[in-house]
């Protein structure tokens, strides 16, 4: 799945186009490395997005297309 769609999915980021531009600025990291909004995202992955002074990070843990917004927190979990 394309990392700004996991994002939108995954309720990290609201909307895809948010997090198309997030990671175009470089703001998100996947593995440690700056990410392109095509990446490939995989359960096992390490996500970090910088927010101004706040960071957060998260552990790939499950990968799917559409979620109901109460599970949408079991895709992933903070580190």
């Amino acid at each position: 799945m394309r990392l700004d769609k996991y994002l939108k999915v995954s309720r990290l980021i609201k909307r895809r186009p948010v997090a198309n531009e997030a990671c175009d600025a470089g703001r998100v990291l996947l593995n440690g490395k700056v990410a392109k909004a095509s990446s490939a995202v995989k359960a096992g992955d390490t996500i970090e997005i910088i927010f101004g002074t706040k960071t957060v990070k998260v552990e790939v843990l499950s990968v799917a297309e559409t979620v109901k917004k109460e599970e949408a927190r079991e895709l992933f979990k903070y580190i």
